[in-house]
């Protein structure tokens, strides 16, 4: 029996598909797949059996493709799956692994840049002192990129973002307090440092990783007009010792010429650009 696909329903029509997904669910059917709504926001509210209530009973194997999902939601969503006899293809202990920056990061910390983190409450930093040490575990001096365990606020680059200077631990401590109001409740985890790197401008590709395996590169969504052709062979093996079955890589050049993981990601919560056909993808994925 091929996979269930569970997609986020509309909000505003909880009968039909988030439009955001939708191509991927007709893509899905076309496939073989058979297709679910969930209720995210339902979700996202503590309501993990009223998020299911949808989905059919005794449905087997599922993958997820939709919304991106706190680890500790994710993991009641598995709950409440297993309820109604439905497994979700990636377990929660993977899906925390790919998902967030620490635990995929000693994996392949020799083809990312140099990171440290702190644990921290929504809407709260880490103290300065905190910072500071972070900062000096990083080794050297030089510019660091703030973010969560999940995502970063790029588009607020200066402030809330980038820090030119580790060692000026007034301005890292404004950047990463303004970070952290920002992100309020939806702060994931804690604070990350990383190491910035300067790459060149021919964009990031996201590479999607199925049991090892490249079955799709695409460009960043952020970025749909560049398309780079990354080299893979150092990056392969550290996606084989993550071991989790569905996972994205972002990778950028580097101005002296070599590839770097910009983020890992568990590819059912990993967006892909607008103009590519889902279709290369879900075949993968119906194949169980």
């Amino acid at each position: 029996m091929t996979p269930l696909l569970l997609v986020c329903r509309d909000p505003l029509s909880p009968r039909r598909t988030d439009p955001h997904f939708a191509a991927e669910a007709r893509a899905a059917g076309e496939r073989g797949l058979r297709v679910a709504r969930i209720d995210h926001d339902a979700l996202l509210a503590g309501d993990a059996a009223g998020a299911v209530a949808g989905v059919p009973r005794d449905a087997g194997a599922a993958w997820y493709r939709g919304w991106m999902i706190p680890a500790g939601r994710y993991a009641e969503l598995a709950e409440a799956l297993a309820g109604r006899g439905v497994t979700l293809l990636t377990p929660p202990a993977s899906y925390r692994r790919a998902h967030e920056l620490p635990g995929w990061y000693g994996t392949f910390a020799p083809v990312t840049p140099r990171s440290a983190w702190f644990p921290a409450e929504a809407g709260r930093a880490p103290d300065r002192e905190r910072l500071a040490a972070g900062a000096a575990l990083l080794g050297g001096g030089g510019p660091v990129v703030v973010k969560d365990y999940v995502k970063s606020r790029k588009h607020e680059w200066d402030e809330a973002c980038y820090v030119p200077d580790r060692a000026d631990t007034d301005r890292l401590a404004a950047v990463v307090g303004r970070f952290a109001e920002l992100q309020g409740e939806f702060l994931a985890g804690g604070v990350v440092l990383r190491s910035f790197e300067r790459f060149t401008a021919a964009g990031e590709a996201r590479v999607w990783w199925l049991d090892g395996r490249p079955v799709l590169t695409t460009a960043h969504p952020d970025t749909p007009d560049r398309l780079p052709t990354p080299a893979l062979d150092a990056v392969a093996p550290c996606v084989a010792d993550l071991d989790c079955r569905f996972v994205t890589t972002d990778l950028a050049l580097r101005e002296d010429g070599v590839w770097r993981v910009v983020e890992v990601g568990d590819g059912q919560v990993s967006g892909l650009p607008r103009d590519v056909d889902p279709g290369p993808l879900l075949a993968a994925l119906a194949r169980g």
